[in-house]
């Protein structure tokens, strides 16, 4: 169905050549401790740091649904914290993974991935903690990267 490639591994060591964008889902109430962030925080701590101050300072910046903010972490490497997630348990309006955010920030990042001539690298974004559907989430990442020319990878942990 898409340009998307599906490996096993470990997303935040991707082994292509190039400038790397890892692509991840992070909540809107500044939470940071469980799911995918973890590896990310065991790699590295820009990320985590960057996106808590982010938080703090929410009222003079652009933190909200669909916002992505990079932070480089290695000479080719780049996170991008995208705000996909309302809050971070399942209650009354359902699970927190919202698709219109993800949608939005995933139009940003296809921007910083064609300025930076970065390849991109994702867990199943908002699927894991979030309770999002991967049928849903799928066909975004191909609109909105795979067919603008990015090279998308998709990696299933354990491997």
């Amino acid at each position: 169905m898409s340009g998307i490639t599906y490996i096993r591994g470990d997303a935040t060591a991707p082994s292509v050549k190039g400038v790397k964008l890892i692509a991840h889902v992070c909540n809107d109430i500044g939470g940071w401790g469980k799911g995918f962030v973890l590896a990310l925080s065991r790699r590295w701590p820009e990320p985590e740091a960057a996106y808590r101050v982010w938080h703090r300072n929410r009222a003079s910046n652009d933190f909200a649904l669909g916002a992505v903010q990079l932070v480089q972490v290695e000479r080719y490497v780049w996170v991008a914290n995208m705000i996909g997630q309302r809050g971070i348990r399942t209650g009354s309006k359902g699970v927190p993974v919202r698709y219109e955010a993800i949608d939005t920030a995933l139009a940003r990042l296809a921007d910083h991935a064609i300025a930076l001539g970065a390849s991109v690298h994702m867990p199943r974004i908002g699927c894991g903690r979030a309770g999002g559907r991967w049928s849903r989430v799928e066909p975004l990442i191909d609109e909105r990267l795979a067919r603008r020319g990015i090279s998308v990878t998709v990696y299933e942990h354990g491997g």
